[in-house]
């Protein structure tokens, strides 16, 4: 809203300084800033109000060391990440760009989603939540929203290298452009095309999957994106869900993730230095940096009361919102194919209950008792079992995901 204001004021009037809200960096680190001064401030606040409303989470008995010293700690603080979020984003970004309409849609609907189930846990007394066949619902219901705006809204498109000889796209002009003394042409178009890993051109086509179908599969390109999109929002929600597990393990590792979607954002979005790092330039993304400040900024700021020992906790609310969050941010900056590096703590979380479930059912119906692979799964809850205090598997957590973020910086210069 002041984006729209200042530009308005910069437009009509000569007031000094109004550009600087054209700037992309500046309404960045003004929302982190915001986004920092509500989440420690306000939260604080929220946090009493939870406390005087006996918001507290009911912990079962797993036999974990302090454990039972956390009943009854404020639940559904995710409001506080989300405040954190939304605000600064719809002071400071453009509400006209259709990426951040989509970030703002995927934050209130995953936030609903998680807080319906937080309700249910606590004023309803009931310790499963909400069903797991209506959270499914939902985080397929965002992904084929998201999916289906990005495959037929004119806004959202990539800018390609084509030939004097390709069929111009309606409504894209090509542009001769000189890059080292060579000279290419270039167009902005409708895509289906992403950022993939260890690959040689670092980019990948949906529509090309269905290839071997023969002519005209180009057509079934919108049903495997679409699957595609579904499949990433269900996994990554899910996997920070599972991550938030102990005091400061998802808040500090969703931040890491933050930063490094946030500087993907704007490599993506800057047609300099994207043309430059010879990567996949899409038009209006850098918008998205904004979003990435509050989300960083909103992900810290909780991390002032939620780090151990943990004074409130996200809950679904939170979690869930989180893991939507990185899900479609990676996915609008084309860049889904690296979220198993860059969301490697999430992977190996829930890769973790998978193989647990998994061994246990195969054991149980092959030898009669159920066997289990780790002492506990989700796998930080292997590691308390294992005598490591909680702060020492976080920390080390975090190390781990800061070492996954360079390393997804890294594939995309790899060749």
């Amino acid at each position: 809203m002041l984006y729209h204001l200042f530009e308005y004021l910069r437009q009509n009037y000569d007031i000094p300084g109004l550009r600087l809200f054209q700037y992309i960096t500046f309404r960045t680190s003004l929302a982190i800033i915001i986004s920092l001064v509500i989440t420690t401030v306000y939260g604080r606040r929220l946090i009493n109000f939870l406390q005087m409303k006996q918001v507290g989470e009911s912990v079962r008995n797993l036999g974990l060391e302090g454990q039972m010293q956390k009943q009854g700690t404020p639940t559904m603080g995710g409001l506080i990440i989300l405040l954190g979020i939304l605000v600064p984003t719809l002071l400071l970004a453009n509400l006209t760009n259709v990426y951040v309409v989509l970030m703002i849609i995927t934050t209130v609907w995953m936030g609903a989603v998680g807080f319906l189930d937080d309700y249910i846990k606590v004023f309803k007394k009931n310790k499963e939540g909400l069903a797991g066949k209506f959270k499914v619902v939902g985080q397929v219901g965002l992904g084929l929203i998201i999916g289906y705006t990005m495959y037929f809204n004119p806004n959202i498109v990539v800018r390609q290298t084509v030939s004097e000889n390709d069929k111009p796209a309606a409504n894209a002009p090509i542009v001769l452009r000189e890059k080292g003394g060579n000279y290419y042409y270039t167009q902005d178009v409708k895509s289906t095309k992403t950022t993939v890993p260890f690959y040689k051109k670092n980019e990948f086509d949906y529509a090309k999957v269905l290839k071997f179908l023969g002519p005209g599969y180009e057509k079934y390109a919108l049903a495997v994106f679409l699957l595609c999109c579904v499949v990433i929002v269900t996994g990554v929600s899910n996997g920070a869900n599972l991550t938030d597990g102990i005091d400061g393990l998802a808040t500090g590792t969703s931040a890491i993730i933050g930063i490094t979607l946030g500087i993907l954002a704007y490599v993506s979005g800057n047609t300099v230095i994207a043309d430059y790092l010879n990567i996949m330039y899409i038009p209006n993304s850098g918008e998205l940096m904004i979003f990435a400040g509050a989300f960083v900024g909103a992900c810290v700021g909780f991390l002032w009361y939620n780090s151990y020992p943990a004074q409130v906790f996200m809950g679904d609310t939170g979690s869930l919102a989180i893991g939507g969050i990185i899900a479609v941010f990676a996915i609008m900056i084309r860049k889904e194919w690296l979220i198993p590096i860059l969301c490697g703590v999430f992977l190996i979380e829930i890769l973790s209950v998978m193989i647990q479930v998994s061994y246990f059912k195969y054991t149980k119906r092959r030898f009669g008792e159920g066997r289990r692979v780790f002492l506990m799964s989700p796998l930080h809850h292997h590691y308390q079992k294992k005598g490591y205090h909680e702060a020492k598997i976080v920390t080390r957590f975090w190390i781990v995901s800061i070492l996954l973020a360079i390393i997804t910086i890294i594939t995309l210069k790899v060749r």
